[in-house]
């Protein structure tokens, strides 16, 4: 068995993909051993079978000696990291949950269920970095996947309402924290007090030096924020150039014909899933019902939700995904407000599709397991 060295398992991402390892048994096709950045020497029961000592993450003797490396670190573990692997010649695979190598010539961004055919030749061709993609984008592309096959896209708004797991397990805390907080400023109300009153106390406490916001910096809960990630130049958040440079590079990779993508990222107080409001700008018109079609027979992941009230108030959010593979995908209709114009709102799971499960796949695929 190939001897795969996984390091930041006990983060938000790193835990997420531990479990879905287990569920698909998948530590029973491979030699794990398991590294720590800040606690080499000690005893963890990760494995069903044995207890595991963590390995030094820093020490480049025993990195190298795996067959395969999968990082959900994050991006500074690798700057560090891989750079002197590969200067010890180093020639096993590299599988990574940050964002650092993306955009690398020598790295692909993984989501086999759109790339597997470039991932296949990439693996033929000897390249051994492998790297998940944003969250949004994979999300997205999993959703739309059918219209993508049948070359109908032409462009793409997309208005992501990012959840608090992007920001990683620390700041879904300090949201909770921040509901707490304002729940609590009501403690002291008068039952019979008018919802001025409860409002006036809500909005005190965000603005109060009390409230806590040492990470978003801003009040979350009870509100929204505006910016992800860094500034640019062209007035984009970094976040959402991703949106359009990382979503080619797959699509290219494929041999997928390009296409713009921009829109907005914004913050909301969700936990864990992601949304997005897309709109989509169709190179032909096609009728609704085989639009439809597509999306839902696209892949196994996508649950289409036709476009009514209580169909999609149940399934269309974030409490309905959060923990389930399944992409849904609904509020599909033609636009009134120019041609060939096409609304679809999808939710996924962050820290699964958008996360954990294109690098567990891949490290699938390096062992040869069968997906």
């Amino acid at each position: 068995m190939l001897k795969v060295g996984i390091i930041g398992w006990r983060g938000m991402v790193g835990s997420v993909l531990i479990q879905r390892m287990h569920e698909e048994n998948d530590f029973e096709s491979i030699d794990a051993h398991f590294f720590s950045t800040s606690q080499s020497g000690g005893k963890v029961r990760i494995l069903n079978s044995q207890e595991s000592t963590l390995l030094d993450a820093f020490d480049a003797d025993e990195l190298t000696k795996m067959d395969i490396l999968l990082s959900c670190q994050g991006g500074d573990y690798t700057k560090r990291i891989l750079h002197s692997l590969r200067e010890k010649n180093w020639s096993g695979h590299w599988v990574d949950a940050a964002s650092t190598l993306r955009m690398n010539s020598d790295a692909m961004i993984v989501l086999d269920p759109i790339n597997k055919e470039a991932i296949d030749t990439a693996i033929a061709r000897g390249n051994k970095n492998w790297v998940g993609g944003n969250c949004t984008v994979s999300l997205m592309l999993l959703a739309i996947h059918g219209l993508i096959k049948k070359d109908l896209v032409e462009w793409v708004s997309s208005m992501t309402y990012q959840a608090a797991s992007g920001a990683g397990a620390q700041n879904m805390k300090e949201l909770l924290i921040q509901m707490g907080e304002l729940s609590g400023s009501l403690n002291n109300i008068k039952p019979d007090s008018s919802i001025l009153d409860l409002d006036k106390e809500v909005q005190l406490m965000m603005k109060s030096e009390r409230f806590t916001k040492k990470l978003f910096t801003a009040p979350l809960a009870g509100s929204l924020i505006p910016w992800i990630d860094e500034e640019l130049e062209n007035g984009q958040s970094r976040e959402e150039w991703k949106g359009g440079v990382e979503t080619n590079k797959i699509l290219k990779s494929n041999g997928y014909k390009a296409f713009n993508v921009d829109g907005l990222c914004v913050r909301i107080g969700a936990m864990r899933s992601h949304s997005q409001a897309l709109t989509i700008k169709l190179n032909k018109d096609f009728p609704i019902k085989e639009i439809e079609e597509l999306i839902a027979s696209a892949n196994p992941w996508v649950h289409f939700v036709p476009n009514n009230k209580e169909k999609s108030i149940k399934n269309l959010s974030p409490a309905a995904v959060s923990g389930k593979l399944s992409i849904s995908v609904g509020r599909v209709r033609k636009l009134n407000v120019g041609e060939n114009l096409l609304s679809v709102f999808t939710v996924g799971d962050q820290l699964l599709w958008g996360a954990a499960e294109p690098v567990r796949r891949m490290l699938n695929i390096l062992t040869n397991k069968k997906l």
